[in-house]
Protein backbone atom coordinates (compact mmCIF):
# COMPACT_ATOMS: atom_id res chain seq x y z
CA UNK A 1 0.00 0.00 0.00
CA UNK A 2 1.15 3.53 -0.92
CA UNK A 3 1.66 5.52 2.26
CA UNK A 4 -0.50 8.82 2.74
CA UNK A 5 1.07 12.06 2.12
CA UNK A 6 0.79 14.43 5.28
CA UNK A 7 -0.04 17.67 3.85
CA UNK A 8 -0.44 19.49 6.82
CA UNK A 9 1.43 22.75 7.07
CA UNK A 10 2.47 23.28 10.74
CA UNK A 11 0.54 26.20 12.66
CA UNK A 12 4.07 28.00 12.77
CA UNK A 13 4.52 28.15 9.41
CA UNK A 14 1.47 29.33 8.66
CA UNK A 15 2.16 32.09 11.09
CA UNK A 16 5.45 33.06 9.75
CA UNK A 17 4.01 33.32 6.04
CA UNK A 18 0.97 35.76 7.42
CA UNK A 19 3.67 37.73 9.20
CA UNK A 20 6.11 38.26 6.64
CA UNK A 21 3.05 38.97 4.46
CA UNK A 22 1.71 41.75 7.19
CA UNK A 23 5.04 43.39 7.42
CA UNK A 24 5.78 43.31 3.47
CA UNK A 25 2.57 45.34 3.35
CA UNK A 26 3.11 47.54 6.22
CA UNK A 27 6.90 48.36 4.32
CA UNK A 28 5.23 48.99 1.30
CA UNK A 29 2.15 51.48 2.45
CA UNK A 30 4.44 53.14 4.80
CA UNK A 31 7.00 54.34 1.93
CA UNK A 32 4.85 57.47 1.35
CA UNK A 33 4.91 60.42 -0.66
CA UNK A 34 5.85 63.47 1.32
CA UNK A 35 4.58 67.32 1.37
CA UNK A 36 6.86 69.35 -0.06
CA UNK A 37 7.95 72.66 1.41
CA UNK A 38 4.55 74.86 -0.09
CA UNK A 39 2.33 71.85 1.96
CA UNK A 40 3.91 72.48 5.54
CA UNK A 41 3.85 76.35 4.61
CA UNK A 42 0.00 75.71 4.23
CA UNK A 43 -0.37 73.68 7.19
CA UNK A 44 -0.18 77.27 8.90
CA UNK A 45 -2.80 79.29 9.96
CA UNK A 46 -2.95 83.23 7.84
CA UNK A 47 -5.34 85.99 7.94
CA UNK A 48 -7.68 83.76 5.54
CA UNK A 49 -7.45 80.87 6.98
CA UNK A 50 -7.61 79.59 10.69
CA UNK A 51 -5.68 75.47 10.62
CA UNK A 52 -5.74 73.46 13.42
CA UNK A 53 -5.52 69.90 14.80
CA UNK A 54 -8.79 68.84 15.67
CA UNK A 55 -10.22 65.37 16.58
CA UNK A 56 -7.19 64.04 14.61
CA UNK A 57 -8.04 65.56 11.64
CA UNK A 58 -6.80 68.88 9.89
CA UNK A 59 -9.20 71.45 10.10
CA UNK A 60 -9.23 74.49 7.98
CA UNK A 61 -11.64 77.33 8.72
CA UNK A 62 -11.74 80.72 6.98
CA UNK A 63 -11.37 83.60 8.66
CA UNK A 64 -13.68 85.64 7.27
CA UNK A 65 -16.81 83.20 7.84
CA UNK A 66 -17.03 82.35 11.53
CA UNK A 67 -20.12 80.05 11.03
CA UNK A 68 -20.20 78.55 7.75
CA UNK A 69 -22.98 76.56 6.43
CA UNK A 70 -20.98 74.46 3.99
CA UNK A 71 -18.30 71.85 5.29
CA UNK A 72 -15.80 69.70 2.48
CA UNK A 73 -14.62 66.25 3.92
CA UNK A 74 -11.37 64.90 1.76
CA UNK A 75 -9.59 61.65 1.75
CA UNK A 76 -5.74 61.64 0.76
CA UNK A 77 -4.84 59.68 -2.05
CA UNK A 78 -3.42 56.42 -1.71
CA UNK A 79 0.71 56.48 -0.34
CA UNK A 80 0.63 60.36 -0.01
CA UNK A 81 1.49 62.56 3.21
CA UNK A 82 -2.33 63.77 4.20
CA UNK A 83 -0.44 67.12 4.66
CA UNK A 84 0.26 67.40 0.87
CA UNK A 85 -3.52 68.55 0.02
CA UNK A 86 -2.89 71.46 2.43
CA UNK A 87 -2.44 74.20 -0.80
CA UNK A 88 -5.72 73.51 -2.37
CA UNK A 89 -7.63 72.73 0.87
CA UNK A 90 -6.72 75.76 2.42
CA UNK A 91 -7.43 77.27 -0.63
CA UNK A 92 -11.11 76.37 -0.65
CA UNK A 93 -11.56 77.46 2.98
CA UNK A 94 -10.63 80.92 1.75
CA UNK A 95 -13.73 80.69 -0.48
CA UNK A 96 -15.64 80.29 2.57
CA UNK A 97 -15.67 76.74 3.20
CA UNK A 98 -15.14 74.23 6.33
CA UNK A 99 -12.35 71.51 5.13
CA UNK A 100 -11.70 68.79 6.89
CA UNK A 101 -8.78 66.74 5.69
CA UNK A 102 -8.50 63.18 7.19
CA UNK A 103 -5.45 61.14 7.83
CA UNK A 104 -5.61 57.73 6.86
CA UNK A 105 -4.28 54.37 8.38
CA UNK A 106 -1.19 53.61 6.72
CA UNK A 107 -1.79 56.66 3.98
CA UNK A 108 -4.89 54.26 2.41
CA UNK A 109 -8.38 55.90 2.52
CA UNK A 110 -10.28 52.00 1.72
CA UNK A 111 -8.83 51.46 5.42
CA UNK A 112 -11.05 53.78 6.93
CA UNK A 113 -14.41 54.46 3.94
CA UNK A 114 -16.56 55.74 6.88
CA UNK A 115 -14.33 58.34 8.49
CA UNK A 116 -16.35 61.17 7.28
CA UNK A 117 -19.20 60.18 9.44
CA UNK A 118 -17.15 60.83 12.74
CA UNK A 119 -16.15 63.89 10.40
CA UNK A 120 -20.11 65.01 10.31
CA UNK A 121 -21.07 63.93 13.31
CA UNK A 122 -18.43 66.10 15.50
CA UNK A 123 -19.63 69.25 13.44
CA UNK A 124 -23.69 69.38 13.74
CA UNK A 125 -23.33 73.34 12.67
CA UNK A 126 -22.58 72.42 9.51
CA UNK A 127 -25.58 72.07 7.44
CA UNK A 128 -24.29 71.21 3.86
CA UNK A 129 -21.16 68.27 3.47
CA UNK A 130 -20.03 67.62 0.47
CA UNK A 131 -16.94 64.78 0.11
CA UNK A 132 -14.05 64.00 -2.13
CA UNK A 133 -10.52 62.85 -2.62
CA UNK A 134 -7.85 62.59 -4.61
CA UNK A 135 -7.08 59.05 -6.73
CA UNK A 136 -7.90 55.94 -4.48
CA UNK A 137 -9.09 58.45 -1.85
CA UNK A 138 -11.58 59.40 -4.39
CA UNK A 139 -12.48 55.57 -4.89
CA UNK A 140 -12.98 55.52 -0.59
CA UNK A 141 -14.99 59.03 -1.11
CA UNK A 142 -17.39 57.53 -3.72
CA UNK A 143 -17.87 54.74 -1.16
CA UNK A 144 -18.37 56.81 1.71
CA UNK A 145 -21.10 58.89 -0.40
CA UNK A 146 -23.72 56.01 -1.77
CA UNK A 147 -26.56 56.42 -0.14
CA UNK A 148 -26.18 58.69 2.51
CA UNK A 149 -28.27 61.84 2.11
CA UNK A 150 -26.52 63.57 4.11
CA UNK A 151 -23.84 64.27 1.71
CA UNK A 152 -24.95 66.75 -1.01
CA UNK A 153 -22.37 66.18 -3.24
CA UNK A 154 -19.12 64.25 -4.81
CA UNK A 155 -15.66 65.65 -6.00
CA UNK A 156 -13.39 63.32 -7.67
CA UNK A 157 -9.91 64.32 -8.70
CA UNK A 158 -8.27 62.39 -10.87
CA UNK A 159 -10.68 59.54 -9.44
CA UNK A 160 -13.58 57.81 -10.31
CA UNK A 161 -15.98 55.11 -8.00
CA UNK A 162 -15.22 51.34 -7.77
CA UNK A 163 -18.50 50.25 -9.42
CA UNK A 164 -21.70 51.56 -10.78
CA UNK A 165 -23.53 52.07 -7.19
CA UNK A 166 -23.67 55.75 -7.63
CA UNK A 167 -24.82 55.68 -11.48
CA UNK A 168 -28.81 55.29 -10.60
CA UNK A 169 -28.67 57.40 -7.76
CA UNK A 170 -28.95 60.98 -9.56
CA UNK A 171 -25.73 62.62 -7.13
CA UNK A 172 -24.45 65.38 -7.75
CA UNK A 173 -20.66 64.76 -8.68
CA UNK A 174 -18.15 66.77 -9.83
CA UNK A 175 -14.60 64.84 -11.68
CA UNK A 176 -11.64 66.97 -12.33
CA UNK A 177 -8.48 65.66 -14.33
CA UNK A 178 -5.47 66.81 -15.97
CA UNK A 179 -4.59 65.94 -19.62
CA UNK A 180 -1.05 65.50 -18.76
CA UNK A 181 -2.22 62.79 -16.22
CA UNK A 182 -0.17 59.13 -16.43
CA UNK A 183 -2.32 57.16 -13.92
CA UNK A 184 -5.63 58.63 -14.79
CA UNK A 185 -5.64 59.08 -18.56
CA UNK A 186 -7.84 60.09 -20.40
CA UNK A 187 -8.99 56.93 -21.47
CA UNK A 188 -10.14 56.24 -17.46
CA UNK A 189 -11.95 59.17 -17.66
CA UNK A 190 -13.99 58.25 -20.44
CA UNK A 191 -14.23 54.93 -18.85
CA UNK A 192 -15.27 56.56 -15.36
CA UNK A 193 -18.65 58.06 -17.21
CA UNK A 194 -20.56 54.91 -17.67
CA UNK A 195 -19.69 54.65 -13.49
CA UNK A 196 -21.06 57.82 -13.05
CA UNK A 197 -24.40 59.32 -13.17
CA UNK A 198 -25.46 61.16 -16.37
CA UNK A 199 -25.64 64.69 -14.96
CA UNK A 200 -22.07 64.20 -13.50
CA UNK A 201 -19.79 67.34 -14.49
CA UNK A 202 -16.35 66.75 -16.18
CA UNK A 203 -13.84 69.33 -15.87
CA UNK A 204 -9.90 69.08 -18.03
CA UNK A 205 -7.16 70.99 -16.41
CA UNK A 206 -5.46 71.45 -19.84
CA UNK A 207 -1.42 70.28 -18.97
CA UNK A 208 -2.21 69.61 -15.51
CA UNK A 209 -0.94 66.13 -14.37
CA UNK A 210 -1.68 63.79 -11.56
CA UNK A 211 0.72 64.85 -9.13
CA UNK A 212 -0.18 68.39 -9.34
CA UNK A 213 -3.64 68.10 -7.24
CA UNK A 214 -1.21 67.92 -4.09
CA UNK A 215 2.23 68.95 -3.35
CA UNK A 216 4.57 66.35 -3.24
CA UNK A 217 6.53 66.30 -6.16
CA UNK A 218 6.49 63.92 -9.18
CA UNK A 219 4.45 60.49 -8.42
CA UNK A 220 5.88 57.90 -10.16
CA UNK A 221 4.17 57.15 -13.53
CA UNK A 222 2.91 60.38 -14.20
CA UNK A 223 3.87 62.72 -16.50
CA UNK A 224 5.40 66.01 -16.45
CA UNK A 225 2.96 68.87 -16.21
CA UNK A 226 2.81 71.65 -18.86
CA UNK A 227 1.65 74.42 -15.72
CA UNK A 228 2.55 75.05 -12.42
CA UNK A 229 1.79 74.02 -9.29
CA UNK A 230 -0.06 77.17 -8.40
CA UNK A 231 -2.23 76.89 -12.10
CA UNK A 232 -3.21 73.77 -11.08
CA UNK A 233 -4.41 74.74 -7.74
CA UNK A 234 -5.87 77.66 -8.65
CA UNK A 235 -7.86 75.91 -11.35
CA UNK A 236 -9.19 72.79 -8.70
CA UNK A 237 -10.29 75.17 -6.04
CA UNK A 238 -12.29 77.18 -8.70
CA UNK A 239 -13.99 74.73 -9.99
CA UNK A 240 -14.76 72.45 -6.56
CA UNK A 241 -15.92 75.82 -5.19
CA UNK A 242 -17.89 76.54 -8.34
CA UNK A 243 -19.49 73.21 -7.86
CA UNK A 244 -20.57 73.50 -4.37
CA UNK A 245 -22.61 76.75 -5.40
CA UNK A 246 -24.34 75.09 -8.62
CA UNK A 247 -25.34 72.10 -6.17
CA UNK A 248 -26.58 74.04 -3.41
CA UNK A 249 -28.40 76.98 -5.72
Amino acid sequence: MMKKINWRIPAAMVIFAAATLLLAFVLWAVDVQLPDDAALSAMNSDSQVFVSGENGWVVFRPAENSHPETGFIFYPGAKVDYRAYAPVLKSIAAEGYFVVLIPMPLSLALLDVNAGAVAQSKYPEIEYWFVGGHSLGGVAASMFAQGRESISGLVLWASSPGDDSLREQGFPVLSIYGTKDGLFSEARVEDSRRLLPASALFVSIEGGNHSQFGAYGLQEGDNSAEISYEEQWMQTTAATVEFFIEVLK
